[in-house]
């Protein structure tokens, strides 16, 4: 559907502007760029702006089902290639209560989707469906996988000095 294609392209495009930003500053090296983005119907949230935010981010995902895209963008110079990962999340029921205990803690505030499965906002979490690292904000076997075709695919040929 329509929104998951932008959504999808969203993660892509933002881990894509990072990559290639640092891949000016160190061409010679290979640059990973990542973003993680929550989407839940139509809406794609990043990190909140304000503790009103937060808890509006959450009541919407309460009891609901969303999705975490991770785009990653590896850069070589001016070669790349970019991939995004979902994995699907469910939370528990949350009490104004229990979201605002949560808000609290102060660790929403720097996360999409305002909570961090890492830490405490574990706790709000009743399945997944997917990667668990993804959802962390670093798919790191499909990274893995995508960097090893990555590689060879830049790969230079060596050049070897005969002296004699």
């Amino acid at each position: 559907s329509s929104d998951v294609c932008s959504s999808d392209l969203a993660a892509a495009f933002l881990a894509d502007k990072k990559a290639k930003k640092a891949s000016e500053i160190f061409p010679e090296n290979i640059v990973i760029g990542c973003d993680t983005v929550v989407v839940l119907n139509d809406e794609i949230m990043g990190k909140p702006k304000d503790r009103e935010d937060a808890f509006r981010m959450l009541r919407s995902l309460s009891g609901e089902v969303h999705t975490v895209m991770t785009g990653v963008s590896l850069y070589l110079g001016t070669q790349t290639t970019v991939f995004t990962t979902e994995t699907a999340v469910e939370f528990y029921p949350l009490s104004d209560e229990e979201i605002n205990d949560y808000l609290d803690t102060g660790e929403p505030f720097d996360k999409a989707g305002a909570y961090g499965i890492q830490g405490k906002g574990s706790l709000l979490v009743r399945a997944i469906e997917g990667d668990y690292f993804n959802v962390v904000g670093l798919p790191i076997s499909a990274l893995s996988r995508h960097l090893k075709a990555f590689e060879k695919a830049v790969a230079r040929p060596k050049i070897h000095i005969n002296r004699k």
